[in-house]
């Protein structure tokens, strides 16, 4: 007897991995300046000079990872090339959930000679992970470029923006050259950072703007031609696909991740060709994705929280007032074996985060002296929506 998977033939797509999050393009569309930035940031490199220290900023999904993978690529071809360069060595680390120590411990392991004992876990401070990577820096040689992606989730971020550039100037390093590349999704990361820290790094800094509806659809082109069979996707479905993405935010994840579902929702229905309507139930089960990774990355009491307005509003019980939502919130959260916060001034900051986050409506209301001024809350969501991820997190 066949198994269940005996039957399964690819119908629409050709290469489907060229719409997955970790597809690295040959080529870069529609980042010409970025590149351009760049390329003169890092040039230095070539001649065996000090690296220049490199900012770059925008939200998720405008391509500043793709453009620096691209770039490290293509620097590190290069630089093989000519004589007056130093070897290159290129590091990469993502900062977010992880403190100084861990990273700066990441760095010495990857640079040791792979027989020696790798730096302890405890028993040691920064100060003694920094002293170690200097020493193997040196021993290695070259020249050195640090890629911290998400830097600013990175709490001790001022005391790493001030070692490593300073590193040779301080007398740490005499072989090795260093420069640091930053990526962050915040445009106000570099507010955040001490004056001495701003004075040290002198960087370039590279900003990544949304893309425009163009943009997205010539993205979108290049790799449904390379995603679908001939005939397996209409312009117009594509043209949708952008013009959604350019609406919403501009983002060019949002728009590959349109097409690849919108392929995936024409797989299942048996067609063999992607078009608007197969777009159009992608962008809901897009929309319900981003949404369950929203609420999963909230805290338990806060999901309680939302749940609960949620639970009221299918009630018609919304605006409500916090001590209103209370009761309803300690229900809840009992129904998932929890116990409930007791204080109404943690509802409340749970209840201004939510708001900040998009999440929530809010309402200031004035009861004049007798009842004073509160707010009332209501969803900012389908809470339908709401309540079957809620369910889908708990399983």
């Amino acid at each position: 007897m066949p198994g269940p998977f005996a039957d399964i033939t690819d119908t629409i797509f050709s290469n489907k991995e060229v719409l997955n999050e970790s597809y690295q393009p040959e080529s870069i569309l529609k980042r010409e300046q970025e590149i351009e930035e760049y390329r003169y940031a890092l040039q230095d490199v070539l001649f065996g000079r000090d690296p220049e220290n490199v900012m770059l900023y925008g939200k998720a999904g405008l391509g500043k990872t793709a453009v620096t993978t691209y770039m490290m690529d293509a620097l590190n071809d290069e630089v093989q090339s000519r004589d007056e360069a130093d070897d290159l060595h290129i590091h990469n680390v993502n900062c977010n959930s992880k403190t100084l120590f861990m990273i700066i411990r990441v760095l010495v392991n990857k640079l040791l000679p792979q027989d020696a004992s790798r730096f302890p876990k405890r028993g040691l401070g920064t100060g003694d992970a920094f002293e170690e990577l200097y020493q193997q820096l040196d021993r290695v040689g070259g020249t050195h470029l640090f890629v911290f992606d998400e830097i600013d989730h990175l709490d001790e971020v001022d005391t790493l923006l001030y070692e490593l550039p300073r590193a040779r100037s301080n007398g740490h390093l005499s072989d090795a050259r260093v420069g640091i590349i930053g990526i962050s999704n915040n445009y106000t990361f570099r507010k955040t950072l001490s004056p001495k820290v701003k004075d040290t790094l002198m960087e370039n800094e590279i900003s990544f703007s949304p893309y425009d509806a163009t943009e997205l659809k010539a993205i979108l082109k290049d790799r449904a031609e390379q995603a679908f069979v001939e005939d397996g996707w209409e312009q117009s479905a594509v043209g949708m696909a952008s013009a959604i993405s350019a609406q919403d935010m501009g983002n060019a994840r949002q728009a590959i991740d349109l097409l690849r579902v919108g392929g995936e929702v024409a797989e299942r229905a048996g067609d063999s060709c992607v078009i608007d309507d197969h777009i159009e139930t992608a962008r809901e089960l897009v929309q319900r994705g981003r949404l369950a990774n929203r609420i999963r990355d909230q805290t338990d009491h806060s999901q309680y929280v939302l749940e609960t307005i949620a639970r009221l509003e299918k009630r018609d019980d919304t605006p409500a007032r916090s001590k209103e939502i209370r009761e309803t919130y300690e229900q809840v959260a009992e129904s998932w074996a929890t116990t409930p916060l007791t204080s109404l001034k943690s509802i409340q900051d749970h209840l201004a985060d939510l708001h900040m986050l998009g999440f929530l409506q809010r309402d200031k209301r004035n009861q004049g002296r007798s009842g004073g001024q509160y707010f009332e809350y209501q969803l900012d969501l389908d809470p339908e929506l709401v309540i079957e991820t809620r369910e889908e997190i708990e399983g």
